[in-house]
């Protein structure tokens, strides 16, 4: 009989324990932390039922038909009822004025400015000790305090070899930062070294997405700002600036034009060797994000020197890309072969390997004014609400769990695994350019949540066993960039509490001696000597953003967007006009690539009336106009 009662007690007292556990820190059924939002945030231990077994699930729970996915309004939640009262998203900000509520209501003045010195802090501590200990080489080891290049003893070392290709990286991801945190002088300067010092005559393999992203992109978004004083820092002209940067952007794009030769699809190589091409043992396989999200750069390229070329090879990979969706689902898949146009993944979801391309879909159609973009974004957003976004209707109200974005399979919408990655955080932000801010609002806060609970951002993250997948945090951008956008829609102080949240963790956690370093473990918070020229490109961008409100950014006349890796580019009539004769390469009938992508500009005569799309007044500028005067 004393086994029995030494039983009983431990059993009650395990209860008591966990109810205290919930009272205190809530990480009971919760997700770590109370919202001034009143979510309730209850992850159920959920039996992966294999199709046709057993177990009824709950309404409206994630797991809700998790291997039978043919009726696809049974988990479709992307609409509330029409007997639903729709409320506003301004209500969440208005109910339970609780402890929480009041604190998160409101931010001072003084705060704000202390926490934009600490961003700025932030960005001139890493920025400063670059170019002290690393520069010319293309990123920092924050602990060693030395540069660090591609690893030349190791090309197979793709983690490292993708990004960096001997081109002083970070100086170049970081040059409109500068400009962002109201220092011409030293952009000035970091221009004339990236002039008199940079070649891309290299002997480096590199990923076409990565170059184009963090090199290409930073180049024309320094070239805009140095040439156009409409954009938006005003006249900052340099002396004797002859568009060195725009020239150097245009060899770079020459140099990873052979990514799109001899492909059968028009999708691109992965890599590209910058000397030599494509090299001899390129894989057929490349991801969905990677060949789909270099409209953006290429097309304004192209825009600017009158060059159709670059334009039409991205857009070609694009269309290439969409006609391979699934006639079911309307998703496309995360890995394709280039050569057969086979899914060699068919997972589709919101993150690695998708991200960007859902982003460059909606982001294209903004600066081009091609309507084809947004007819493609829409139908794309659609899909993914359809067959992705698991929980309840409503947002805030109703049975069931707030909703999230599972992984798929392409073809039969059925949940393929119970993780999701660090990257899908940017989706808020995306849906606060498409006006959808309540959608943006829940899933933002789902992420928070998980940075409250471990003081950044896992990998990847289980959201059935509530707990990291894989552990590391290279200091990446995503949250902060929707926490960003959502406080230009929403001025709401939440966004300013969770910014200071994320600026504080970082400056605890992964701050070392010359810089801030990678997080090897979200949990014991051991590091990795690396910091990613993102860091400076973005994170620090977007955290100074949000705490200076008289940022010229923020008080221009003229429009903006950010690229994937965060470089300011104007919203502009010249970007929506083709200075080429011929509108637009048409696709040849075989559909074969032309045998020299250099000139690739013609085929046949396109009818003259001009294609600029829709007027300027787009869905990114509604959404600025007249969110940023709701409070």
């Amino acid at each position: 009989m004393q086994w029995r009662s030494i039983v009983v007690g431990l059993l009650v007292l395990r209860v008591l324990l966990n109810c205290a556990v919930w009272l205190v820190f809530g990480l009971g059924p919760s997700w770590g932390f109370d919202f001034p939002i009143k979510f309730t945030f209850n992850l159920h231990k959920i039996e992966l039922l294999k199709d046709g077994e057993g177990a009824t699930v709950k309404s409206n729970a994630w797991a809700q038909q998790m291997y039978d996915n043919r009726n696809p309004q049974a988990n479709t939640c992307s609409k509330i009822s029409g007997n639903s009262p729709k409320k506003s998203y301004l209500s969440f900000f208005q109910e339970g004025r609780d402890e929480y509520d009041k604190k998160y209501s409101s931010f001072p003045a003084a705060l704000k400015v202390k926490m934009r010195g600490m961003a700025r802090d932030m960005f001139y501590f890493g920025y400063d000790n670059y170019m002290k200990f690393a520069f010319p080489e293309d990123e920092l080891n924050p602990i060693a305090c030395e540069g660090r290049g591609p690893d030349v003893l190791n090309p197979s070392n793709i983690n490292i070899n993708d990004v960096l290709g001997n081109y002083s990286l970070t100086l170049i991801d970081a040059l409109d930062t500068l400009l962002v945190l109201g220092n011409v002088t030293e952009f000035h300067r970091a221009v004339k070294l990236v002039i008199d010092t940079v070649s891309f005559d290299k002997d480096s393999t590199v990923q076409v997405f990565e170059a184009n992203i963090r090199i290409l992109g930073s180049l024309i978004s320094a070239h805009i700002l140095l040439t156009d004083p409409r954009h938006p820092f005003g006249d900052i002209a340099l002396k004797d600036y002859d568009n060195e940067l725009l020239h150097l952007a245009h060899d770079l794009a020459v140099r990873l034009l052979p990514a799109f030769e001899n492909t059968s699809t028009g999708i691109p190589y992965p890599r590209v060797n910058l000397k030599k091409g494509v090299p001899p043992d390129s894989i057929n396989e490349t991801c969905t994000a990677g060949a789909g999200s270099l409209l953006v750069e290429f097309g304004i390229l192209s825009r600017l020197i009158g060059d159709s070329t670059f334009e039409w090879v991205a857009r070609r990979a694009v269309k290439a890309l969409w006609k391979l969706r699934s006639n079911e689902t309307g998703l496309l898949g995360n890995v394709v072969n280039i050569q057969t146009g086979q899914w060699v993944g068919r997972q589709s979801g919101l993150g690695a390997g998708m991200d960007s391309f859902y982003e460059y879909l909606l982001k294209s159609y903004i600066l081009f004014g091609e309507k084809e973009d947004y007819r493609m974004f829409s139908a794309a957003y659609e899909s993914i609400q359809s067959h992705l976004r698991r929980g309840r209707e409503a947002c805030n109200e109703g049975e069931g769990d707030p909703p999230l974005y599972v992984n798929v399979n392409m073809f039969n919408g059925q949940i393929m695994n119970t993780w999701i990655d660090s990257l899908q955080a940017f989706f808020p932000g995306l849906q606060v350019l498409n006006g959808d801010v309540e959608n943006a609002i829940c899933l933002h806060a789902f992420y928070y949540a998980i940075w409250k609970r471990f003081g950044a951002l896992p990998e990847r993250y289980n959201w059935q066993l509530q707990a990291p997948d894989v552990l590391f945090y290279p200091l990446r951008p995503e949250l902060v960039e929707s926490t960003y956008l959502l406080y230009q829609a929403t001025k709401n102080p939440f966004y300013l509490h969770v910014g200071m949240d994320i600026l504080e963790s970082l400056e605890k956690d992964t701050k070392v001696r010359c810089g801030y370093a990678t997080l090897h473990h979200v949990v014991d918070k051991s590091k990795e000597d690396r910091m990613e020229s993102f860091f400076l490109s973005e994170t620090c961008k977007y955290l100074y953003l949000l705490f200076d409100e008289d940022n010229p950014l923020h008080k221009s006349e003229s429009k903006y967007i950010f690229t994937t890796e965060g470089h300011v580019v104007p919203i502009d009539q010249r970007f929506r006009e083709k200075s080429w004769e011929d509108q637009f390469p048409c696709e040849e009938p075989n559909n074969e690539p032309p045998h020299d992508l250099a000139i690739a500009n013609h085929c046949e005569r396109i009818p003259e009336e001009r294609r600029y799309g829709l007027p300027l007044k787009s869905v990114y500028m509604r959404q600025i106009d007249h969110m940023v005067g709701l409070s």
